[in-house]
């Protein structure tokens, strides 16, 4: 069978309060022509569907545009599980109906996961098993496992229950969405935890024909086996220098595995540039930048008058001027001193600002708890 990779569409997404639901549109009508073209018997989409638990109108219309392509004109089977950013219930509204057509969502973790069985040309049959993004703590009490403290014991607890009904006969894929450790993360993600309790060792997904995992945004994998398809689109300019893809699949009967990376369609690339205003202003490279998103980064020691609305007349898109000293002027959306860190890190650099010590190892993980049920009590909000 061969199917199709994806994830982390996050449909709706505000890009330095541009809204991108036109860019997301062009690629993801690349990927349909690709489904086409490479005769694609099934979709899989690892979770991060939406980029907020209540997306804007525009996303949920875009999501049902390309589901309904796939399902009612193309004839593709889609399984599809909610991320950490998606709302579980919104996500799997309706999918006793559209699951009729093909279209397989798992929003929310059950008892006891349900494989998803197709059949594909050369006779082979895959199961699917599609496991959606859970909180250890939401898990203990739908899982009725009072063991649970950590993601990998999340996993750990739904894959038991697989394992016991996997057949040698089939080739079974499983669907996830979590940090297996060793991996590449980038700026763009959201972390599922602080420390080590969001992490998952590959060893967990032994077993299984492939891993078709979602949340980290670089296209990676991480075992012959255990594969990361990437984000849709770069979502920071800390992704400029990536090759975004998605991942073609294909397994054989005799339990061959033939992976190959496909790039998809962009409307607007990405594109850092760093130098004087002035060289700027007459850049060689200006003319291949007048199409991309553009973040500068000015190297003058010296005051430049109204740099962002000169630049502009160079590079229509900039969305980002930033100065190498780490102080941000007019437009440019922030300092260096916070790029790229996180709410725990953050936390952390106030609390050695305003005592004087360092965070003890219980206080990082009461802020953690604290954070982490913030993040619960938004997801239920959103319900």
């Amino acid at each position: 069978m061969k199917f199709i990779h994806t994830g982390d569409w996050h449909l709706g997404r505000l890009f330095h309060n541009l809204h991108l639901t036109d860019d997301q549109r062009f690629t993801l009508e690349g990927l349909l022509r690709l489904v086409e073209a490479e005769r694609a018997e099934a979709l899989v989409i690892s979770g991060d569907v939406f980029d907020r638990a209540v997306p804007p109108i525009q996303a949920v219309e875009l999501l049902d545009d390309i589901l309904a392509e796939l399902a009612l004109r193309l004839k593709v089977p889609v399984v599809m599980i909610a991320g950490n950013h998606d709302s579980p219930v919104r996500l799997q509204y309706l999918n006793g109906l559209v699951g009729r057509v093909g279209v397989h969502v798992v929003g929310e973790v059950g008892a006891e996961p349900r494989g998803v069985a197709l059949r594909g040309r050369d006779g082979v049959e895959v199961v699917f098993w599609p496991l959606a993004y859970t909180d250890p703590e939401t898990a203990r009490c739908v899982l009725a496992c009072d063991d649970i403290h950590t993601h990998q014991g999340v996993m750990e607890a739904q894959i038991s229950s697989i394992r016991e009904r996997m057949h040698a006969k089939a080739r079974h894929v499983l669907v996830g969405h979590a940090f297996v450790t060793g991996a590449t993360t980038c700026e763009s993600e959201r972390p599922l935890t602080v420390g080590g309790t969001g992490e998952i060792p590959r060893g967990v997904f032994e077993g299984f024909d492939y891993a078709a995992l979602g949340h980290l945004h670089r296209p990676q994998s991480v075992s012959e086996r255990v594969r990361y398809a990437g984000s849709l689109l770069k979502y920071s300019f800390d992704e400029a220098d990536h090759h975004k893809s998605v991942t073609v699949v294909e397994l054989g009967g005799g339990g061959s595995l033939s992976i190959k990376e496909r790039e998809l369609p962009v409307r607007r690339d990405l594109v850092r540039l760093r130098g004087p205003f002035s060289y700027l202003l007459n850049h060689p490279e200006a003319t291949w930048s007048r199409d991309a998103y553009v973040e500068v980064t000015l190297t003058d020691s010296e005051a430049v008058l109204d740099p962002m609305d000169r630049l502009r007349d160079v590079y229509p898109h900039i969305l980002s001027l930033r100065r190498e000293t780490g102080t941000a002027g007019a437009g440019e959306g922030g300092g260096q001193t916070v790029r790229g860190r996180t709410t725990e890190e953050l936390f952390g650099r106030f609390f050695h600002d305003v005592t004087g010590e360092v965070m003890s190892g219980p206080q990082e993980m009461e802020v953690a708890e604290v954070l982490a049920e913030i993040e619960r009590s938004a997801r239920e909000a959103a319900r």
